[in-house]
């Protein structure tokens, strides 16, 4: 059988106030290009489709259409929910994805509800292992989380994952494709660079030994860079279909296609899928910045001058696309260098403000004059 395996969408992701709504529509499309080329029997998203658990309705429309559009490709779809997805909301959803033809899991459930079965154009028996992302509240108990030490809480997670997982597998056939998908850190995996991180830090991560050797190829998601990790069977992220933030403009957008069978090993192919809208950090001084050509890049800029008011909107009236305006870090003074901090005690907030700039390095007397004004209105209400 061949699997189309994508994950992380995060559609409805806002980039420093900039909407991302239309490279997700792009990035979907390309995908839906990608299914109608390879004719997968069934295609695989490892949760977050939304990059928030209150999605607005243009993001829903946008994944609704994409998962849609993916099905008419003649694939079967599972999708499982992950940690920026809601659940139970997805879960709302099931009424609607099962008339269309769609397979949602949401939130986890009923373990019977977990194993799904389904067999391909050329008759060939799969089984599914379809995990959402997993709470360690959900996992241990409220009580014990206040109980056991911080190893313990992950030693827990882990095992209890593991059970879970081998729970289920005891359904797969000996001569039927044994797929799993979940939505989770593996030990050993490459962070992509914007994953949230209280739920990618050890205390979510589990053991590649949590999944059995009679898996033929597990689709996670989670992390945002394409890559295998060794384990008992063959374990791969997808990898998000585009950059979620500025950390990781250097990943490559991809989503895997596997052709596997119950008697040979899965054989995986990257497909590099095309960004609408590049993310680029750029460095150097106003007049450098002037001669830089970016094309459509959203741009992250690290401007190499002294700190004053209005160099923000300077840079971007070179760079209009420029969304995040920073100081490069190499003219930053050393926080620790220098003078210990002065006291607070008898100095106005103006005073105390402006030591402050000079520490930072942003010494600048227009800016200290706005902070007076500022501070006049403020009080003054």
């Amino acid at each position: 059988m061949r699997i189309l395996h994508t994950s992380d969408w995060h559609v409805g992701k806002v980039l420093k106030g900039q909407s991302r709504a239309d490279d997700h529509i792009a990035a979907l499309k390309a995908l839906v290009d990608v299914a109608e080329a390879e004719r997968p029997d069934l295609v695989i998203v490892a949760g977050d489709l939304y990059d928030t658990a209150t999605p607005t309705a243009d993001s829903t429309k946008i994944v609704t259409r994409g998962l849609s559009a993916l099905h008419k490709s003649g694939a079967e779809v599972v999708v499982i929910g992950g940690n920026h997805d809601n659940g139970k909301a997805l879960d709302a959803l099931r009424p609607w994805a099962d008339a269309a033809g769609i397979t949602i899991r949401g939130a986890v459930g009923r373990p019977e509800e977990h194993l799904l079965s389904g067999t391909t154009r050329d008759g060939e028996p799969w089984r599914l292992v379809a995990l959402p992302f997993l709470s360690q509240r959900y996992a241990v108990r409220a009580s014990e989380l206040f109980e056991l030490s911080a190893a313990e809480v992950t030693q827990s997670y882990a095992h209890y994952v593991g059970e879970l997982i081998g729970r289920l597998a005891q359904g797969f056939g000996g001569d039927t494709v044994n797929l799993l998908t979940a939505h989770l850190t593996v030990i050993g995996a490459t962070m992509g660079g914007g994953e949230r991180e209280a739920h990618t830090i050890m205390g979510y991560a589990v053991p590649a030994t949590v999944f059995p050797s009679s898996v033929h190829y597990a689709a996670l998601g989670h992390l945002h860079r394409a890559q295998s990790v060794a384990g008992p069977c063959p374990i791969r992220y997808s990898g998000s279909p585009l950059p979620i933030d500025f950390g990781e403009e250097e990943n490559v957008s991809t989503a895997c296609v596997v052709d596997v069978s119950a008697t040979t090993a899965a054989r995986v192919r990257e497909v590099t899928l095309p960004v609408s809208t590049p993310l680029r950090t750029v460095r150097g001084t106003l007049a450098q910045l002037a001669t830089l050509t970016t094309g459509e890049a959203w741009l992250r800029v690290y401007v190499q001058e002294a700190p004053r008011a209005g160099l923000r909107e300077e840079v971007q009236e070179l760079l209009p696309k420029a969304l995040e305006v920073r100081i490069d870090p190499k003219l930053l003074p050393n926080p620790g260098a220098g003078k210990a901090e002065a006291a607070r005690a008898g100095r106005s907030a103006g005073e105390l403000f402006a030591d402050y700039l000079v520490q930072r390095g942003h010494a600048d007397e227009a800016t200290v004059a706005l902070f007076h004004r500022l501070h006049d209105e403020v009080m003054h209400a």
